[in-house]
């Protein structure tokens, strides 16, 4: 395994949960805006339709995989810039 692979695990760690932490709070706003509710739907929630709680989850899986792979990228980006290798 290449040293900057060692190395850059402990930084993607960090950044997995600075990206489910910023996705969280992103995916609250979200809902606020289109689901003109306070909270997401469960989806064991009996008073919430089909169409609310999949387009919930479709939206936080959305959201969810966009942050992911927008501070993974950077973080391999600056990881080259720092020690001139790629990450993966």
């Amino acid at each position: 395994m290449k040293a900057s692979k060692i190395a850059y695990k402990p930084v993607g760690l960090a950044l997995g949960a600075l990206s489910g932490m910023l996705a969280g709070a992103l995916f609250k706003q979200a809902w606020k805006a289109f689901g003109h509710d306070e909270e997401a739907p469960d989806a064991t929630d009996e008073n919430r339709t089909w169409s609310e709680v999949l387009i919930a989850a479709a939206l936080q899986g959305a959201i969810f995989a966009g942050v992911k792979a927008a501070v993974d990228r950077a973080g391999a980006v600056t990881t080259r810039r720092v020690t001139g290798t790629w990450p993966g």
